[in-house]
């Protein structure tokens, strides 16, 4: 048997601004990582990263990134974490 997907209307409130600010923390987040890209890329192939409060958190596994960017900015749950590849190849993606 297949799992079944539920789908909810949220509408309290104080839930859809947790979520608000947690998109907005996330955006802000992403928008850090756009503008530092070229030097992030660069000096941290085949790591984890993970941005948190506009900063940079490197290591070697997603649990490592999570424990440092959350004990630094315990406020921030629009975490954004990525792996970096350790080759810079071209990469195709199709629907």
């Amino acid at each position: 048997m297949a799992d079944r997907i539920i789908m909810e209307f949220v509408t309290d409130p104080e839930e859809l601004a947790r979520a608000r600010k947690q998109r907005e923390q996330f955006d802000r987040n992403s928008e850090w990582l756009k503008k530092n890209a070229s030097l992030v890329y660069r000096q941290n192939r085949g790591k984890m990263i993970c941005i948190a409060g506009e900063e940079l958190f490197v290591g070697d596994n997603v649990q490592e990134v999570i424990a440092q960017a959350t004990a630094a900015h315990p406020e921030d749950a629009g975490r954004f974490v990525r792996y970096i590849p350790l080759e810079n190849v071209p990469r195709i993606y199709a629907n």
